[in-house]
């Protein structure tokens, strides 16, 4: 599974100004969000839970490789498990989810399982984040533009409302293609920014640079 722009975007980007003391990472893959945690923050527990086999062996692999295997954990379970069997609440969530629809379905089940919506529904996604965020916590994602407003809508049926949003768009004359969002359960004024990627390909901009590098050996 490769590293994407999304996790390392949506890593980066972020707050951490709560000084998070739990952070949880939902559907981890190779644990590239949790890493990314661990490096800009000082938070103690950073859990992350991964269902697929391969992946969850890989996100293993890599935290027991890295210098802050001591703060880091992951559980091989469902969303469903995990949710069921936790009782503590963490500062952080933070989630990339899978979100291809039928559409873009191939014939490779572990791909499928790794990238489509029917792998995580985004209102059982919320109404189990709801359930593990801490009263003044912050809940994290990356979504699809297109998506943006059917799952602001999906989180407000689940006390929890847009703080920030990022909108990321590839080169300066393209739609935008992704959102990033951090939701709480305290309404506040809506900040709302744009980033562009590129200027043209693999020239990117001073933006994105300045917000990706430290994640990046070559940027």
């Amino acid at each position: 599974m490769k590293i994407g722009t999304d996790g390392v975007l949506l890593g980066a980007w972020t707050s951490l100004k709560t000084h998070p003391f739990s952070i949880l990472d939902i559907g981890a893959g190779t644990g590239v969000l949790s890493l990314i945690m661990a490096q800009r923050s000082d938070a103690e527990i950073i859990d992350a839970i991964e269902i697929d086999d391969y992946a969850y062996e890989q996100c293993v692999e890599n935290f027991e490789e890295s210098i802050w295997a001591d703060r880091l954990f992951c559980y091989h379970a469902s969303l469903e498990e995990f949710v069921n069997d936790m009782e503590d609440r963490y500062d952080l969530i933070i989630c990339n989810p899978p979100f291809y629809t039928e559409d873009y379905k191939t014939p490779n089940n572990k791909r499928n399982l790794a990238r489509f919506q029917d792998a995580m529904p985004f209102d059982y996604l919320l109404k189990s984040v709801s359930k593990l965020l801490s009263n003044n916590g912050v809940f994290s994602v990356i979504v699809p533009f297109k998506e943006e407003k059917e799952f602001t809508h999906l989180a407000s049926k689940n006390n929890l409302f847009p703080n920030r949003i990022l909108n990321v768009k590839g080169n300066p004359t393209s739609e935008i293609k992704r959102s990033l969002i951090e939701f709480s359960f305290h309404k506040s004024d809506l900040e709302i920014s744009e980033l562009i990627i590129e200027t043209n390909r693999h020239l990117y901009t001073e933006d994105y640079i300045i917000l990706t590098k430290d994640y990046y050996l070559k940027m």
